[in-house]
């Protein structure tokens, strides 16, 4: 079965803006390592530390060893990142390197992001 859909009328005076918002747009272009710590430290804080109101989190505790999130809690903690900032890991890239403290977090978006800032 072979359905053909009538082309939309295309005219020459049509205006395309340039800076509507796309689906493939950056969600956070020129965002900075800093920026990256502190919404990653937010979502850590609001989905793992919840009950621990006074957990000091420094920005380079590792994760795993302190206990503030297991093996789902980094599976939660890559689906944060893709959503948040647009970065895909590859199975190779989920490592301690990459994904074992909030500073190395940073790094590893930084690095995936092409007009991040310092």
């Amino acid at each position: 079965m072979n359905i053909n859909f009538p082309n939309p009328p295309m005219h020459s005076t049509e205006i395309i803006d340039a800076d509507a918002p796309t689906i493939e747009s950056d969600p956070a272009p020129g965002i900075s390592e800093a920026a990256i710590v502190s919404r990653v430290r937010s979502f850590v804080h609001e989905n793992f530390l919840y009950m621990m109101p006074d957990f000091e989190l420094a920005d380079d505790d590792r994760l795993l060893e302190k206990g503030v999130v297991d093996s789902m809690g980094i599976a939660e903690m890559i689906s944060f990142i893709e959503a948040e900032f647009g970065v895909f890991a590859t199975e190779a890239e989920i490592s301690e390197a990459n994904f074992g403290s909030l500073r190395a977090i940073a790094r590893f978006v930084a690095a995936k992001r092409p007009y991040t800032v310092g």
